[in-house]
């Protein structure tokens, strides 16, 4: 097997996406980052890199410790990766997170910065 696959290729092997069209779209809309670095599709993936992949609202961080060309069975999956992600809140984090309400218009850059924060998504 050769040292490195194609990033939308790995996303779609390890099960973070369902379809591989999935995979690319996310990598297109810029929901993908690779290392710390907005990745393309086509972007190449080796052992070590960290991919950080938002799916519903939330980042699901993983190490990249095998490299998969094919979509396997899910104990291999998850062998293939090393899962970093924080924990998703639960029923009750989730009722302490302050509501914005409906038709309040776009956040401001610091009402933005703080909804990242509560969603994890801070440096």
């Amino acid at each position: 097997m050769s040292d490195r696959v194609r990033l939308d290729v790995w996303i779609w092997a390890v099960r973070l996406v369902k379809t591989r069209a999935a995979a690319t779209e996310a990598c297109r809309g810029g929901h993908v980052k690779l290392n710390g670095q907005a990745a393309k599709a086509a972007q190449p993936v080796r052992v070590g890199d960290e991919v950080r992949v938002r799916i519903h609202g939330f980042d699901r961080i993983v190490i990249v410790r095998q490299l998969l060309a094919k979509r396997v069975a899910a104990p291999i999956a998850a062998e293939a990766i090393e899962d970093r992600s924080p924990p998703r809140p639960t029923a009750i984090d989730a009722a302490q997170v302050p509501h914005r309400p409906k038709g309040a218009g776009r956040p401001s850059s610091r009402e933005r910065r703080e909804i990242d924060r509560l969603r994890g998504r801070d440096r």
